[in-house]
C-alpha cells in the first residue's frame, strides 16, 4: 500500500491540491500500458517533482560584469503528463497533474570583482516562501556557486555547483475513502549537481549551453498511518541546458532556456525489489523550459 501511495503524494505536490479519485474524462478509455509497473510509476512521479524544481542556470557562463548582479523572478514550466503517466492503482484511477503549469520563485545573482575580470566567481540564491496554498505549505530554497572565464572578447567558459531543498506539508496522500479523516503528510526532496558551461558574447546577448550531472533524493511520511515510503530508484544522471541570456537597456535582464533531464543509471535502494535495471529514463526524465526576468544592479 505504501508504494502505491507514493504516486498520490507526488502528484499532489505538483498541483498543491488533492485529486479526484476517479478516471478523468479526458482519460476515459485509456488502457493501462503493457509495461505498466506500480513501483516504476511511483518512483517516476517522486523524481519528477524534484526534477521540476532543480536550479538550472538560466544565465550565461559569466552571468554579469564583475561587481554587478540582478534580482528578479524565475518561472519554470511543469510539462503536463499524459494519461499513461497519471494512472495509479493498476490503472483504475488517474491523478490530476496538470493544474499548475509553472513554478515561480524569487532569484538573485551577483558576480564578484576579485580577479580583475580574468575569472569571475558568482553566487546565486532562489526561494519560494512557505505560503499555504490550496491546502499545502511549500518552501523551496536553492543556491548556486560558479566561476565564469572570459576567453578573448566573445567566448565564455564556466562551471557551477547547484542545490535545491524542498519541503511540503499538507494533505498530500489523499484518503482512500471520502469519509476517512484528513491528516497532514510530509514530503522532502533535495537535488544537487555540477554543470560545465560555454557561451558566446554577441554584444548584450549571450547564447549558452550547459551539461552536467544531477542527483535527486526524496522522502515521504504519510500522516494517517505513520508509514515512510521509499523512492527505490532515485534519479542520478545527465542534465543539459541551452538558452539565451540578454541584457536589455543596461537595466533589465531577460533569459530563457530549454532544460532536459534524460534519465540515469539508478541502482535500487533494495536489490530484492528490483534486481534488473530498466531503461535509462523509465524512473525519471524531464524536458521543459525556464524563463528569467530580472533587474540588473
Amino acid at each position: 500500500m505504501s508504494v502505491v501511495r507514493v504516486g498520490f503524494f507526488a502528484v499532489a505536490v505538483l498541483v498543491a491540491a488533492p485529486a479526484a479519485a476517479q478516471i478523468a474524462p479526458e482519460c476515459a478509455g485509456v488502457s493501462k500500458p503493457d509495461d505498466y509497473d506500480e513501483l516504476v510509476q511511483a518512483d517516476f512521479l517522486a523524481n519528477y517533482v524534484s526534477l521540476a524544481t532543480t536550479l538550472s542556470p538560466v544565465h550565461g557562463p559569466v552571468p554579469h560584469e564583475p561587481g554587478h548582479g540582478a534580482v528578479g523572478l524565475d518561472v519554470g514550466v511543469i510539462p503536463p503528463l499524459g494519461c499513461d503517466r497519471r494512472l495509479v492503482l493498476s490503472g483504475t484511477k488517474t491523478e490530476d497533474t496538470n493544474k499548475t503549469p509553472v513554478v515561480p520563485r524569487l532569484r538573485g545573482t551577483f558576480a564578484f570583482d576579485v580577479f580583475e575580470g580574468k575569472v569571475v566567481p558568482y553566487l546565486g540564491l532562489a526561494y519560494i516562501p512557505p505560503v499555504k496554498f490550496l491546502g499545502t505549505t511549500n518552501v523551496i530554497a536553492s543556491g548556486e556557486v560558479g566561476i565564469g572565464v572570459p576567453v578573448g572578447e566573445k567566448v565564455q567558459l564556466g562551471g557551477r555547483y547547484h542545490f535545491t531543498l524542498q519541503k511540503t506539508v499538507g494533505e498530500i496522500a489523499t484518503p482512500f475513502a471520502p469519509e476517512d479523516p484528513v491528516y497532514d503528510d510530509l514530503y522532502l526532496a533535495s537535488s544537487f549537481g555540477f554543470d560545465l558551461m560555454g557561451g558566446v558574447k554577441l554584444g548584450s546577448v549571450v547564447p549558452y549551453a550547459a551539461a552536467g550531472l544531477t542527483d535527486v533524493s526524496t522522502f515521504f511520511y504519510i500522516g494517517d498511518d505513520g508509514v515512510v515510503t521509499n523512492n527505490y530508484h532515485p534519479y542520478f544522471g545527465p542534465v543539459a541546458s541551452a538558452g539565451i541570456d540578454a541584457l536589455i537597456g543596461e537595466h533589465f535582464r531577460l533569459a530563457g532556456e530549454y532544460y532536459g533531464a534524460f534519465g540515469g543509471y539508478s541502482l535500487p535502494d533494495d536489490s530484492m525489489v528490483r534486481a534488473e535495471q530498466a531503461s535509462a529514463g523509465r524512473y525519471g526524465h524531464l524536458h521543459t523550459a525556464r524563463l528569467r526576468l530580472a533587474l540588473e544592479l
